[in-house]
């Protein structure tokens, strides 16, 4: 199986890369610097440099020919203002959408975030209300296509420690909690081997005490 992944570099992203690779997946991760392209390497998937935010429906289709599947897990990542919030996190998903649409790439994930169904509460800090409305926006227009076979994740707040194995998966609300990003990477690995089931859905995800592959298949049976 072929996967290209963007925003390749990326906490989530590095972490399923190598569990793709390492399950025999052949994977792709685009990244906008070259000098990200070791830390591709070292995880076994092969780097493209294309910079979402200049590039065309074109360029990116080129990538993603004969792929198998496409997981957009690119942000604009902290310290960046609402601006690219906007750039990143809706028009690069509308962007890596149409890409696959046109490459003939149906299968498509996507890592959203929890809360970008609805209007942010009064008093969110203005930054995060975009990103918020970024991701929502991105996730109507992905969830709007025949043409992809979508399933959307949103994770909870998103941690560094240790993945256990053991989550909270939901088609409805999980309420608010904390996931590892290791955690993520294998719910979305097992996602991807799943072929039918859980297309459509849209997921939330935190810490809990279901194993992964046990949580993945009990919401797409």
């Amino acid at each position: 199986m072929r996967i290209v992944i963007a925003g390749g570099h990326g906490r989530i992203a590095l972490r399923l890369e190598r569990l793709l690779a390492g399950r025999g997946d052949e994977v792709a991760g685009v990244i906008r610097r070259p000098g990200q392209a070791g830390d591709l390497l070292a995880a076994g998937a092969e780097p493209v440099v294309c910079d979402l935010e200049s590039a065309t429906v074109g360029d990116i289709a080129r990538h993603l020919e004969g792929a198998d599947a496409a997981v957009f897990a690119a942000g604009a990542g902290p310290g960046s203002g609402a601006e690219r919030k906007d750039t990143v996190d809706r028009a690069a998903a509308v962007l890596f959408a149409d890409a696959a649409e046109a490459a003939g790439v149906r299968r498509f994930l996507v890592v959203s975030s929890m809360g970008a169904d609805r209007e942010p509460p009064p008093g969110t800090d203005p930054v995060f209300a975009a990103y918020l409305r970024a991701k929502g926006a991105a996730d109507a227009d992905i969830r709007s296509r025949p043409g992809l076979d979508w399933t959307i994740l949103r994770p909870g707040a998103l941690t560094d420690e240790p993945g256990t194995g053991l989550v909270t998966l939901s088609t409805g609300s999980t309420g608010r909690g904390a996931v590892p990003r290791d955690d993520v990477a294998a719910v979305l690995a097992a996602l991807l081997e799943d072929e039918r089931g859980s297309v459509g859905l849209t997921l939330e995800l935190i810490g809990g005490d279901t194993p992964v592959a046990e949580a993945v298949k009990a919401v797409a049976p």
